[in-house]
């Protein structure tokens, strides 16, 4: 079921232009923030639960051969969309023309097609879920209703940007939340695909580069953090999908991430900003200051 048939949507009139990202926006400030990957993982494992994107990502995608390369190359692609200005909306057209040719025909004899309205916008869609639920857990202050409202209003311009129809964007955050539950009620199931995405982030995969005598050392030194991508990407998946794959999630396991939450929540901000933001978002964000300083001293420049 998508947007169109669950909720009020935004009517193509109503819809901005396509138009990048700049500073001022919420997306601009806490896009970059490293804490993004912590909820990414609960967003693609929504995707692969809907049964087109989990066909299509089935037969094309590299998460099982070359995890780390894959989530590097998605990272870095996210960061485009906000942090890289015109070329940020070259990317979104670089995607949809690469997903135009991923299709494919599962056994049940359905055709599966990347570009399908509703399973394209569903993977936006994803991050909006990814960003309200990155601050209930990862953020010092939780989003306001007003928040949320002002996000999505980014989130929009995301789609927009992505060519999303109009019939695949609920009018505002409030019918948002009715298609996101609408489709996990209604369309998500488990899949091969989402289980094998879970076992595959357990443990990060050694980059293809690296020579075989290190892959050890490699698995030794990560398995830390596969191990936390893991749980948080279990706890911050909504507990109807997490029913939908047999998954278990405990008071305690809550309990263990909100503390994680409150750790990163409270340390992050005493971290440089280098360290804090992603290199595409940082150097984005360095470049704007500069031109402030620029534009600041251009303006009082002698006439």
């Amino acid at each position: 079921m998508t947007a169109s048939t669950a909720v009020e949507t935004i009517e193509a009139r109503d819809l901005p232009p396509r138009r990048p990202f700049g500073p001022g926006s919420r997306m601009w400030d806490e896009t970059g923030l490293v804490t993004f990957s912590l909820t990414a993982g609960a967003a693609f494992l929504l995707q692969t639960m809907e049964p087109t994107i989990s066909a299509v990502v089935d037969k094309h995608s590299t998460f099982r051969t070359d995890p780390t390369g894959r989530a590097l190359r998605s990272l870095a692609s996210v960061m485009m969309w906000v942090y890289a200005g015109e070329e940020g909306v070259a990317e979104a057209d670089r995607l949809r023309s690469m997903h135009a040719t991923l299709n494919t025909t599962t056994p049940d004899g359905v055709r599966h097609t990347a570009l399908s309205s509703g399973p394209w916008a569903w993977v936006l869609h994803t991050g909006t879920f990814a960003f309200t639920t990155n601050s209930k857990y990862f953020a010092r202050t939780p989003l306001t209703e007003q928040d949320k409202q002002d996000y999505y209003a980014e989130a929009v311009q995301l789609l927009r940007n992505f060519s999303v129809p109009p019939k695949e964007i609920p009018e505002d955050f409030a019918a948002f939340e009715k298609y996101f539950q609408d489709m996990l009620e209604n369309h998500l199931v488990a899949t091969d695909t989402a289980r094998d995405y879970l076992r595959t982030i357990r443990s990060v995969g050694a980059p293809k580069q690296l020579p075989r005598a290190l892959v050890p050392v490699w698995r030794a030194a990560v398995a830390p953090i596969g191990k936390l991508q893991h749980f948080v990407t279990i706890g911050t998946t909504p507990e109807i999908a997490r029913q939908k794959l047999g998954l278990e999630w405990t008071e305690e396991d809550e309990r263990k991430l909100k503390i994680i939450g409150r750790v990163i929540a409270y340390g992050l901000p005493l971290l440089p900003e280098r360290l804090r933001y992603f290199p595409i978002a940082y150097e984005a964000r360095r470049l704007e200051r500069d031109r402030a300083r620029l534009r600041a001293v251009i303006t009082k420049r002698p006439i």
